[in-house]
């Protein structure tokens, strides 16, 4: 499966973005999708996941709260809102997808359950 990113730019503190990712081929609705963030001079890291039907939804703790992941099978499209911004969601954030799923929510924090990426799109927040 391939993945693009969209949706990003710049936004002022407490604003709001909405980042999507569109994903070819007609399997999307087989894997978990999940969104990454790497900061500057910054590993990256975990923002959010959802499962295959959107039975389970998880969030880093940096982002609960504030973000939301949801996505549409129909379109091959999976989204990130992303509400009450601070300049430390500051990033490239990318797409992921993987084929296999877990009932441990923390098996979607890891980078390497994801065999697909997309190649970013950058938020700038600025206070």
């Amino acid at each position: 499966v391939q993945l693009q990113a969209f949706g990003g730019g710049q936004a002022q503190a407490g604003g709001s973005l909405r980042l999507s990712c569109a994903a070819s081929g007609r399997s999307f609705g087989r894997y978990a999708m999940a969104w990454f963030r790497r900061a500057p001079g910054k590993d990256r890291e975990f923002v959010a996941a959802i499962t295959k039907r959107s039975e389970l939804r998880e969030y880093a703790d940096a982002v609960k709260g504030r973000f939301t992941i949801s996505r549409d099978n129909a379109k091959n499209s999976v989204y990130l809102q992303m509400n009450s911004l601070t300049p430390e969601d500051t990033a490239v954030y990318f797409c992921a997808a993987g084929p296999r799923t877990s009932d441990s929510r923390t098996y979607y924090y890891a980078e390497a359950v994801y065999g697909y990426w997309g190649q970013g799109t950058q938020v700038t927040v600025s206070s």
